[in-house]
């Protein structure tokens, strides 16, 4: 019989969901959590006031030992580890925002989608760490992880 992996079997999604409810702090605050996860990334230092999402899942990856993009903005995933031509829960899944020529994106982890929505687990969605969704119109690509091949 064959295993079918989900995303609750994924390391980087273990890491995401131990997250959840991390939030963004009032203004003249900022949650030293967020600041964390923009070490990942070229934005190192800044507060939870920069857009984070991109930074969330560059942290997790960097927490099971996978290389991200190291870049905050959330299309640099566009050319990150392997397209997909179908979602696989857990991938990557890289939206637009405003305008599908701006440099505006967001970045989360793929969940599930219906006929309208795409349900992703994610950072600065909603100023915290939490599943929401997105019209299914706004995703720009979903990637995978490249693993190293195995020698033979």
């Amino acid at each position: 019989m064959k295993h079918i992996v989900t995303a609750s079997d994924l390391p980087w999604m273990l890491i995401a969901k131990g997250e959840l409810g991390t939030a963004q702090y009032p203004i003249g605050q900022s949650n030293p959590r967020i600041t964390q996860y923009h070490g990942e990334t070229n934005i190192c230092g800044y507060d939870d006031k920069a857009s984070w999402c991109s930074s969330f899942v560059n942290w997790c990856f960097d927490q099971v030992g996978i290389t991200g993009t190291r870049s905050a903005l959330a299309r640099s995933w566009l050319d990150w580890g392997e397209e997909l031509d179908a979602p696989i829960q857990g991938c990557v899944a890289v939206l637009y925002r405003d305008d599908p020529r701006s440099w505006k994106g967001h970045v989360g982890f793929y969940l599930h989608h219906d006929e309208s929505h795409v349900h992703l687990l994610g950072g600065n969605q909603l100023e915290q760490v939490r599943e929401h969704f997105y019209p299914v119109g706004s995703v720009l690509g979903y990637r995978w992880p490249e693993f190293p091949r195995e020698r033979g």
